[in-house]
């Protein structure tokens, strides 16, 4: 019976390390979309490229962003370490409809 249970024990501990891994890169993932949409109708109404910045940070503290134009929209990639390492980063993209008062960040 103990050598069953030191058998399973490391087996049962490694499936519950990796599935609450995949739940909080399911959260992150969620969390990346939302600032993404949230920071893309932020700059379609024209707000600057630092604020928009902040306000995805506020969400995701370690987030990187790239800002773009594609057509009649402004889009927003945010993109960031994933919980689980083997993963990598997670990215997410929300676009807005460009009003014509979104600044383009200056290139620096």
């Amino acid at each position: 019976m103990v050598a069953e249970f030191a058998i399973a024990m490391p087996a049962a501990v490694l499936v519950l390390a990796f599935g609450l891994g995949a739940l909080a890169t399911g959260a992150r993932q969620v969390l990346l979309q939302d600032a993404a949409a949230d920071g893309a109708r932020l700059w379609a109404r024209g707000e600057s490229a630092e604020r928009v910045g902040d306000a995805v940070r506020a969400t995701v503290a370690d987030a990187s962003i790239t800002l773009d134009r594609r057509g009649g929209l402004v889009c927003l990639t945010v993109s960031a370490p994933a919980p689980l390492p083997v993963i990598g980063r997670l990215s997410a993209t929300g676009c807005a409809l460009d009003e014509g008062v979104a600044p383009w960040p200056a290139q620096g």
